[in-house]
């Protein structure tokens, strides 16, 4: 080394050493406040950043703040090493561009970003210190599971989208660019990969493959390998993605907060539990014919058993599975007649009469003369009605667990 370069390598170690203070803290204790000045390193420096996005007025953001410093706390003992994990903190009123940046509509709002890469799926689960390290430790799981030979594979689970990977070695970089692809999409799709002999039979050597293994027993998909660059990290996300999330996707209880936070009806199918031939019809007509429809509706699946209630608000009940709505978040549709789903263009025509107002008109005034469509059996309908309000929004984001932003205020 020259005495010219000295001056230089110590202004380089400087900045370096300022960086991991501003972005790697360790004695600090609590969350780590977010600003539009670190930001965008800590993401880009951290496999998971978890982040609390409140405002100061806010009651459950304030109810929040001692518990998740405190899970920070216990989080950072449980995982030292910087590059790992951070709790991030963002005042809202202080950090409008990133609130902004965030589509922030209700306090508190906790998000993930994994890899530098957002998550769509937020933190909606229980909260405590201990819930949130919990979290943390499955967020940090492998999200591959290795199989030893190609038997494994025969023993996935049917109702599960798989993708699988087939490599000769670990040390692979096409394996590096998979398992990240993975761990941002592992809620998504269940991850398997094979190595060496495990793998040899289904691709050649050098060469590593991988395929997506659909839901065979809700779907008619097929097999599907991946033919694009193994080593492009965006284009390997995107078609996994493609396959891993359904345009017909299952509504649960659990799933229910964030499906109808998206805002748009719902078109669903209510199913009776062990009629799998219903589902796997459905999703083949929707991705037949209303394709061009999944910007303005969400097409769900739902468990008639389990959502007894919204059937009971229809007229109907688990004797008359299977049943296709729609909740406008408005009010609930009835579809006239389940087996007319089979008849090209009616399902559109469906939707084609929310937008009109058609369905909500024919509630007040009777059908409109030119209709000539048959009334279901029990259906809650005739001049002079209303139609039954929506029952999912109820399961929105709860004023008793968030302070929600009226749009004039986002």
């Amino acid at each position: 080394m020259t005495e010219s370069t000295k001056p230089l390598l110590g202004s380089c170690l400087a900045i370096v050493a300022v960086l991991h203070v501003l972005y790697q803290p360790t004695d600090a204790s609590g969350a780590l406040p977010m600003t539009s000045e670190n930001i965008d390193m800590t993401l880009a420096s951290n496999e998971l950043v978890f982040l609390n996005f409140y405002a100061e007025w806010c009651r459950f953001s304030n109810i929040l703040a001692p518990i998740f410093n405190e899970a920070a706390d216990k989080i950072k003992a449980e995982f030292p090493e910087a590059g790992k994990v951070v709790l991030g903190k963002v005042d809202c009123d202080r950090e409008t561009a990133i609130a902004s940046r965030f589509h922030i509509s209700k306090y508190p709002t906790l998000k993930i970003v994994r890899n530098g890469q957002l998550s769509k799926r937020e933190y909606r689960g229980q909260r405590s210190a201990e819930a949130f390290l919990e979290f943390v430790k499955k967020q940090l799981e492998d999200p591959i599971k290795e199989f030893k030979s190609l038997k494994d594979l025969e023993n996935l689970d049917s109702k599960k989208r798989s993708i699988m990977g087939y490599f000769d070695r670990r040390d692979q970089p096409e394996y590096d660019i998979f398992r990240k692809v993975a761990t941002n999409l592992k809620e998504d799709c269940q991850f398997h990969v094979g190595f060496g002999d495990a793998s040899r039979a289904m691709h050649p050597p050098g060469t590593p493959i991988i395929v997506f293994r659909p839901d065979v027993a809700l779907s008619h998909d097929n097999d599907e390998t991946y033919t694009g660059s193994l080593t492009n990290f965006d284009e390997l996300k995107v078609w996994i993605q493609e396959k891993c999330v359904p345009l017909v996707r299952e509504i649960t209880f659990e799933s229910a907060e964030e499906l109808t936070e998206e805002g748009l009806p719902f078109l669903i199918l209510f199913y009776r539990p062990d009629d799998l031939n219903s589902i796997k019809d459905y999703k083949a007509i929707i991705e037949q014919q209303l394709l061009d429809e999944k910007q303005n509706v969400n097409f769900l699946t739902a468990d008639g058993k389990r959502f007894a209630h919204p059937l009971h608000h229809l007229g109907k009940s688990e004797e008359d599975l299977p049943v296709i709505a729609i909740d406008s978040f408005k009010h609930m549709y009835l579809f006239p007649h389940f087996n007319d789903m089979y008849t090209p263009g009616k399902l559109k025509q469906f939707l084609q009469d929310l937008y009109s107002g058609k369905l909500h008109r024919e509630f007040h005034y009777g059908p409109d003369p030119s209709s000539n469509e048959a009334q279901p059996e029990n259906a809650i309908s005739g001049k002079g009605t209303s139609p039954p309000e929506s029952k999912f929004k109820e399961l929105g984001p709860s004023k008793h667990r968030y302070t929600l932003l009226e749009k004039d205020e986002l």
